[in-house]
């Protein structure tokens, strides 16, 4: 059964209008990335927050945020978010949810698994109880918490602060908001060496290196004050290693990944069935995973042998210890290493012995996992005669800390060999080309929902002779981008919030291309002017100079004549090369216009709206760009909130500027407010995408950056200055243009000296446009 969309639309609409498009933008996104279940609970969850009565902005957060967090950890965990958010429903308030949807995507990132996500919201509800002032100020931060604490570090942080601050709110917020020198203490007293969230993509490498196959890896959490959860585990077919590693007697934490990821994966390339467990205790166990263990190490280095040089030292590190040791433990370690390095000497003879034995069963059935039963119950009986046998809690404090816990070799997990080719259903969308015929006979299925996992297209229109159009045009629906996340700059806290602001790519109607090619015919004077400047900024290709003393290349005429010269006894002109001058432009160019409301208004000194006149200066510029032969871009953009800013193509780079692009020209309009920050990143993700050397982005605006939902005038100001200064770093030119009369005030500060002009006489904005581009670009 399909999701359909439609059966919600009405309900979700009622917390607020302009929710429609967020919705279908994002829902789009979820089809992707969620199975058809994963969907209907996705939506279900929006109409069970929709009704809690707290609001839209916490029903906008999750729309937008979940499909981001499926992404990550899959689509399972949505109903454990809407049980707590539930939950927390009655302790919180709505802005306190709100922040909490906005923080999981980054924890889902830094986590990197369903069940380290559930704890973290387990660790919130606690938080809502202990510590519910320092809740939000701990969510601001989530971004810079995850960068430097695992989720066993970030409980104990938040715990410490929750009893050291029970009572005195005022601390509690400072607390939480990482203001305190108490707060930054056990921040960095909790603070781990190497977090597996930063080194998981190059373990997938390395992985994929050794044998050619793609491993899952994730994370499970520690407790490093009990030691409980740092054992590496396998769940078939995923490796569960921890989520941080600190140095381990001079073997750094990065090494320790590798040894310990190396390992697990051994045993899933070479363990190939299970072994029986029938008969045995648990120290049979432990003894025949420890010659188990040597087996696939044995056989990994048979085919990677530099693998021996990664795990000799964990070993070496556990031999060498002077801590007191159990003496089966410590015989143990021994052992372990003695079969993985020939060359050790240890003078015991039950070693040799085993590890003679070992060695001779090795050679002749090295795929066998009987081999290690054997050898395990055997080492099992000789240690029993010689010495008394720990509990097995003292046998698991043998110090190999890179090798898992050997769950995985046991015959009572052989469920997990049948799931070894197991991938669920598909939760992606497949795109593929059909024929006609294919197309015709499923145009009517009744089974086709916003959730298909198949997306059928044709290479060329369907055309329908009867209706004169095509069945896209016909049957068809406004194609929904995804939604696109971008962070922003909190000045305050010195931090980019991470997916804070969403644009929604849109269409505005079309309009009359009439009527810009009226616009030409009114400025035709200007555009008179600009004719001959265009000529003279017209790419002429290659300039050949000739007469020059020094070029690339010999002028033979010249050199004649030279020749001719010497032999009549005259001086000859040295002047015999020619040099080459390459007269090409590299440039792109993008427009971006501020599209808000307050552009509809007709400023002092002029008798038409400002949209009126940017949409002329945009004509003649385009009119200019088109005859020089740049590649250009004409985008615009507006804002309902931080959940939408909407951004619309006029014309892209690869598109003529043709009746389509001026007919969408024509129908520019003006609304709703200016999140400048989030577009000029928008933007800069097209220009960015363009092979020419030199990238200008030039943007016309009425106003300073603002938006409903942010009264604090110097935020968005800081963030347009942050987004400025990333697109400089990517080599991105910005440029404004601003109608406002008060700009001076801070669009210096945004976009630097030299990189505004303010346009005092608003009338002759479609003059100082076309103008400004060639002083710029000239």
């Amino acid at each position: 059964m399909s999701v359909n969309l439609e059966d919600y639309r009405e309900h979700l609409e009622r917390i607020e209008p302009h929710i429609k498009d967020t919705l279908e933008a994002s829902f789009h996104e979820a089809a992707r990335v969620m199975s058809p279940s994963g969907l209907r609970q996705y939506i279900e969850g929006a109409r069970a927050l929709s009704e809690l009565g707290r609001g839209s902005e916490l029903v906008l957060s999750y729309i937008q945020e979940m499909p981001l967090v499926a992404k990550e950890v899959g689509d399972e965990i949505i109903p454990d978010v809407v049980t707590s958010v539930m939950k927390l429903a009655s302790m919180v308030s709505g802005g306190v949810i709100a922040a909490l949807f906005d923080s999981l995507p980054t924890a889902a990132r830094r986590l990197g698994d369903a069940d380290l996500v559930r704890q973290y919201l387990a660790l919130v509800h606690q938080l809502s109880a202990k510590a519910p002032r320092g809740l939000r100020p701990m969510l601001q931060h989530v971004d810079q918490l995850f960068d430097k604490l695992t989720l066993g570090g970030l409980r104990r942080w938040a715990l410490w602060g929750a009893q050291a601050h029970g009572r005195d709110f005022e601390s509690q917020v400072k607390y939480f908001g990482l203001e305190t020198p108490d707060s930054l203490a056990v921040l960095q007293k909790e603070r781990r060496g190497t977090l597996f969230v930063d080194t998981q993509r190059k373990l997938n490498f390395y992985l994929r290196a050794l044998w050619g196959r793609d491993f899952r890896l994730r994370p499970t959490a520690g407790d490093y004050e009990t030691r409980q959860g740092l054992k590496p585990f396998i769940e078939f077919p995923v490796i569960y290693l921890p989520d941080a590693y600190d140095d381990h007697r001079g073997v750094s934490g990065k090494e320790m990944y590798r040894a310990a990821s190396a390992h697990a994966a051994a045993h899933l390339v070479y363990s190939r069935n299970a072994i029986s467990a029938e008969g045995l205790n648990p120290v049979h166990m432990f003894l025949i995973g420890l010659i188990e263990d040597a087996r696939v190490e044995q056989q990994a280095i048979r085919e990677f042998p530099g693998l021996k040089q990664l795990w000799l030292p964990l070993h070496a590190a556990g031999v060498d210890s002077l801590e007191p040791r159990d003496p089966v433990v410590s015989f143990l370690e021994r052992l372990a290493r003695a079969l993985l390095d020939k060359e050790f000497e240890t003078g015991d003879p039950l070693i040799r012995e085993t590890v003679s034995a070992f060695s001779e069963a090795f050679s002749v059935r090295p795929h066998d996992t009987q081999l290690s039963w054997d050898l395990g119950v055997t080492l099992y009986n000789q240690i029993k005669d010689r010495m008394a046998i720990p509990s097995l809690r003292v046998l698991e404090e043998i110090d190999i800390p890179y090798r898992d816990d050997n769950r995985f070799i046991w015959s009572f997990a052989e469920r997990l060999w049948e799931q070894a080719d197991y991938v669920p259903a598909s939760e992606r969308q497949v795109r593929r080309k059909v024929s006609v015929m294919e197309m015709v006979n499923e145009v009517d299925c009744e089974l086709v929902g916003d959730d298909a996992q198949e997306i059928w297209t044709l290479e060329t229109p369907f055309y329908l002779d009867q209706e004169g159009c095509t069945i896209n045009e016909l049957e068809g629906k406004e194609p929904v981008s995804d939604p696109y996340h971008y962070p922003e700059w909190d000045y305050q806290a010195q931090l980019h919030r991470p997916n804070w602001a969403t644009v929604l790519e849109k269409r505005q109607p079309k309009g009359e291309r009439e009527l810009i090619d009226r616009i030409l015919v009114e400025y035709k004077p200007v555009a008179s002017r600009l004719k001959h400047i265009i000529d003279a900024l017209q790419p002429r290709g290659l300039l050949r100079q000739r007469r020059q003393e020094e070029g690339d290349d010999i002028d033979l005429d010249a050199a004649i004549r030279a020749m001719i010269d010497i032999r009549m006894g005259e001086m000859p002109d040295p002047r015999i090369n020619i040099r080459y001058l390459r007269k090409t432009r590299d440039l792109a160019v993008l427009v971006l216009l501020d599209l808000s409301e307050s552009t509809n208004e007709i400023l002092p000194g002029s008798d038409r709206p400002v949209i009126q006149l940017a949409r002329e200066a945009t004509t003649l510029l385009a009119w200019a760009i088109d005859g020089i032969g740049d590649p250009f871009a004409i985008h615009g953009f507006a804002s309902d909130g931080r959940h939408d800013v909407q951004y619309f193509r006029f014309k892209d780079f690869d598109q003529p500027f043709d009746d389509q692009a001026k007919a969408r020209l024509a129908g520019m309009q003006g609304a709703l407010s200016t999140r400048m920050g989030a577009a000029l990143r928008h933007a800069g993700k097209f220009l960015l995408r363009q092979p020419q050397q030199k990238k200008l982005l030039l943007l016309v605006s009425d106003g300073e950056p603002a938006d409903i939902d942010e009264r604090d005038p110097q935020y968005l100001r800081f963030d347009t200055k942050k987004a400025v200064e990333e697109l400089a770093t990517a080599g991105v030119t910005s440029y404004c243009l601003t109608l406002d009369p008060e700009a001076d005030e801070y669009v210096s500060r945004i976009f630097g000296p030299n990189r505004y002009t303010v346009v005092d006489h608003v009338q002759r904005l479609p003059e100082r446009l076309p103008a400004l581009f060639v002083s710029l670009t000239g």
